[in-house]
């Protein structure tokens, strides 16, 4: 068990600086009207995966392992969900819209993904 929750809380600090530098990235692009580039997408596709591996370490922690010791595990895991089903509403308007729009989106999509995430810990 304490390699998964060593893993599923690493995970949690990598989350954080990818979402960070994310937020900046986008920020910047969208500031400056950039284009949309191939790696921006690379970029947020890794943090969704990231997000989707750290929503299955914790479901784990919680169902093979009664929780891993947090404080509510249930109310975790479902605000945990709801920052995944938050972050991949992105795809929505991936192919859509002008650059600056798709930064902006994804820019706020990374922010609210990230507060409900705070909201659980």
């Amino acid at each position: 068990m304490e390699l998964f929750l060593a893993v599923h809380s690493g995970a949690r600090w990598f989350l954080l600086l990818m979402a960070l530098l994310l937020m900046s990235r986008f920020a910047l692009r969208w500031w400056r009207r950039l284009a949309h580039t191939p790696l921006d997408q690379g970029m947020m596709f890794a943090y969704l995966i990231t997000l989707d591996l750290n929503l299955l370490l914790g479901l784990l922690l919680l169902f093979a392992f009664g929780g891993g010791g947090a404080e509510n595990p249930l109310a975790r895991a479902g605000l945990m969900f709801l920052a995944v089903l938050i972050a991949h509403a992105e795809a929505a308007w991936r192919h859509s819209g002008n650059a600056p729009q798709k930064f902006r989106n994804s820019l706020l999509v990374v922010l609210l993904s990230l507060v409900v995430i705070r909201m659980g810990t």
